[in-house]
């Protein structure tokens, strides 16, 4: 398909809704109707294009808002592909989209051997909460990282040194670089923590710590916990919290080779692999007239 030289910003960001939560839903149910109003909207020749399928549209779309719009969808997917899936490879981790610390919600994060926060600041985003999310993300993190434009460096490295900064160009063929690595701080905060952890969770790390559970009710349970997680030293709670994190269980279903435009859809989603057959068959169906 032929790919024209200028786009406005409405039809951008038109086509980038297509890539929202939402929308992998209603393909889950055979439902392309936002779809099918895009393709009427911009692009009626693929109607008349024989043996085309949804995903090849989509595939279409995607390599404009690459070289045309890189969202913060197209960021964190092109970091999920290039970066994050090497290091989930090599180590027992686990991998998290838009993971909540406090009133702050995270783009990533990453359990291993340690835990680590990834914030994205795409070219049309602002740093007027960048101080308000980072209080929150020591609270629970060992390390912190920025990704952001390499144009906007000079902007985001005066911020705390101890936020490690990762740049990209804009290119549609993305080439993350570390600018500067993150100072590792290994003590939490259990208020955060409480927070953070299912009940189950939090019940396991005071038995592990303290050899038993006290007697606990429906009503009462999340204050005593509290209390006793409290009195944890931080940087053993900091072990027991990546510890009962590495064993919230799903499947990582990204891939670095197939269907690569749909990693972050799949890992907000939580697809298993099941979920994820069905939905890149259903994407692969016809498109209709």
């Amino acid at each position: 398909m032929q790919f024209k030289t200028t786009y406005s910003q409405n039809q951008l960001r038109d086509y980038s809704a297509l890539f929202l939560r939402n929308e992998a839903k209603s393909w889950l149910k055979s439902d392309f109707t936002s779809v099918n109003c895009k393709i009427e909207r911009y692009d009626r020749h693929w109607k008349n294009s024989s043996n085309t399928t949804y995903y090849d549209y989509l595939k279409y779309v995607y390599t404009i808002l690459e070289k045309y719009y890189q969202n913060e969808y197209v960021v964190k997917n092109a970091f999920l592909t290039e970066w994050l899936i090497n290091e989930i490879g090599q180590s027992n981790s686990r991998v998290f989209s838009e993971y909540r610390v406090g009133n702050a919600i995270a783009d990533l994060a990453i359990f291993n051997g340690n835990s680590k926060v990834f914030e994205i600041k795409s070219e049309y985003d602002t740093d007027n909460r960048l101080v308000f999310q980072l209080e929150n993300y020591r609270k629970a993190f060992n390390q912190i990282f920025l990704i952001i434009p390499e144009t906007k460096l000079f902007i985001y490295k005066k911020y705390d040194f101890r936020v490690g900064i990762i740049t990209y160009k804009r290119s549609p063929t993305q080439k993350f670089i570390l600018y500067r690595n993150a100072i590792n701080n290994s003590e939490v905060d259990a208020k955060t923590i409480m927070h953070i952890l299912h009940t189950p969770e939090y019940k396991a790390i005071v038995k592990s710590y303290f050899g038993n559970l006290p007697k606990l009710t429906s009503f009462n349970q999340f204050h005593i916990c509290s209390n006793l997680i409290k009195q944890i030293p931080p940087k053993e709670l900091n072990k027991y919290f990546i510890e009962q994190m590495k064993k919230r269980s799903f499947e990582n279903v990204m891939s670095s080779r197939y269907y690569k435009i749909f990693n972050q859809l799949s890992l907000s989603l939580k697809l298993d692999k099941k979920a994820m057959k069905n939905l890149i068959d259903n994407i692969k169906s016809p498109i209709n007239d």
